[in-house]
């Protein structure tokens, strides 16, 4: 008997898992950093690296965004859309344009150690799809993308599909999830 009122097994089981999920949540949205969720594998490019040798160097790797580094520190970045906005829609040669013509300087960064919900927040205010991650020694250790984010720290669609595979009644005992 709990409350004044009998619970069978499956019902006690049941609300102990919904407890479980939702605290299990909450630890890994609290506490789970930037590392465990960054791409690791980064690639720099000179500020005097060609455009096209920077778009080829894009191709190669699958993707858009390259941090520009200058004697041991990350000057500025370049993204797809840098490189057609701020070079090929001048009508720059890629051959003898510069990444530097077209890297964005002002550079924000995030730290490894940093709780994901703070960097997604800073994120958010300054429209940021992609950040270079830095160890406190100021070194780049990773990037953190939106993609990043989406696929690696989405707890909540992880819970939301837990709950829906043990029983339609668990959306009653907690917040609902699409």
């Amino acid at each position: 008997e709990y409350g004044g009122r009998f619970m069978n097994r499956s019902t006690s089981i049941f609300t102990l898992k919904s407890i479980s999920l939702r605290s299990i949540h909450a630890s890994i949205a609290r506490y789970q950093k930037v590392s465990s969720v960054m791409t690791k594998n980064v690639e720099l490019v000179n500020p005097e690296t060609s455009i096209k040798d920077a778009a080829i160097k894009m191709r190669d790797i699958d993707t858009g965004f390259l941090p520009i580094g200058q004697n041991d520190k990350i000057v500025g970045t370049v993204t797809d859309r840098d490189i057609v906005i701020r070079s090929v829609a001048k009508g720059t040669d890629p051959t003898k344009g510069k990444v530097s013509e077209a890297m964005t300087p002002d550079v924000a960064y995030c730290f490894e150690d940093q709780d994901i919900e703070e960097v997604k927040k800073m994120m958010g205010e300054k429209q940021i799809r992609r950040l270079p991650v830095m160890s406190r020694q100021k070194r780049l250790v990773g990037v953190l993308s939106l993609g990043d984010l989406a696929q690696k720290s989405d707890v909540d669609q992880v819970t939301s599909k837990i709950s829906k595979d043990t029983g339609k009644s668990s959306q009653t005992s907690g917040p609902k999830h699409p």
